[in-house]
């Protein structure tokens, strides 16, 4: 089966962070929200230029390749 894409490990990751910090805004505090905030900003900074810090560490310390790579 291989490794997984680039772009799933991505989502995987993004929306296991987005969903855990919710999770801690409602049950801890409200400012975790910021945590969301910074995933989606990476996720917009991914669809733009084609990288975000999560890519850069999973290609490196990984070695996942891009779907179109």
């Amino acid at each position: 089966m291989g490794a997984p894409s680039l772009e799933r490990a991505l989502f995987a990751i993004a929306g296991s962070v987005t969903l855990v910090s919710v999770a801690l805004a409602v049950f801890l505090n409200p400012w975790l929200l910021l945590i969301t905030a910074f995933v989606g900003a990476n996720q917009l900074l991914f669809a733009a230029a084609g990288d975000c810090p999560m890519s850069l560490v999973l290609r490196r310390a990984c070695g996942l390749k891009g779907a179109g790579r």
